[in-house]
């Protein structure tokens, strides 16, 4: 009875991780692997699908995400199981010496940054042990939290061998995550102003008809 879930009610209904999985090092070699076995080779969008175009690629990715993509992947006979950024967040950031608070913080804004880089093609080519530490360093980074005595390099170095990862390539991950952050974060604003000036502004109406501009 030890895997009963022991949230309270209003919480959803979760087991707790499993701190045996998260500490042993073989699982985490493991996911990396597995990995290698999924990730989408670059001709393929070049054979397979042509008529995908680059600047449709993100508009097909949320159509994947509506009700009917477990009947289209099945067609595709897609594998369900696939080693996703996710799977690797609790075992890296179970490496790093941080607060219980912001370990969870950290793992909001990287998993926001994940879901961010699944709908963009520019991330299709990375591994997905890449994309998660390349999120956790860019949350990191924009949250502003010290690791110990850390420097933002020491860190990044750290995150590297956690994941086996290239330091020139995860720098170059993180920056462009940061990248496609401040790119959206501008579009949204982009479409808030163009939004409020397209809805009347009563405020500024004149309140006299001399003050009409015919």
């Amino acid at each position: 009875m030890e895997l009963v879930c022991m949230e309270s009610a209003p919480k959803v209904q979760r087991a707790y991780p499993d701190h045996t999985l998260l500490s042993d090092h073989r699982v985490l070699q493991n996911l990396l692997l597995t990995e290698d076995r999924y990730i989408p080779r670059i001709s393929y969008f070049k054979c397979v699908q042509k008529e995908i175009e680059p600047n449709m690629r993100k508009m097909v990715s949320f159509w994947m995400l509506e009700d009917w993509e477990i009947v289209v992947l099945g067609k595709l006979k897609w594998d369900l199981s696939v080693t996703t950024p996710n799977d690797f967040i609790e075992h890296i950031l179970g490496k790093l010496l941080f607060a219980a608070d912001n370990l969870e913080l950290i793992k909001k804004h990287s998993q926001t940054f994940i879901a961010m880089c699944a709908t963009d093609f520019n991330f299709a080519m990375y591994p997905p042990s890449m994309i998660a530490t390349g999120s956790i360093a860019a949350a990191i980074h924009g949250l502003g939290i010290r690791c110990n005595d850390l420097t933002d390099e020491s860190l990044t170095e750290l995150l590297a061998k956690i994941t086996c990862t290239e330091l020139d390539c995860l720098k170059a991950c993180q920056e462009q995550i940061e990248a496609a952050l401040t790119e959206s974060l501008k579009q949204s604003q982009q479409q808030t102003v163009s939004k409020t000036v397209h809805e009347p502004d009563l405020t500024s109406t004149p309140t006299d008809v001399r003050d009409v501009n015919l």
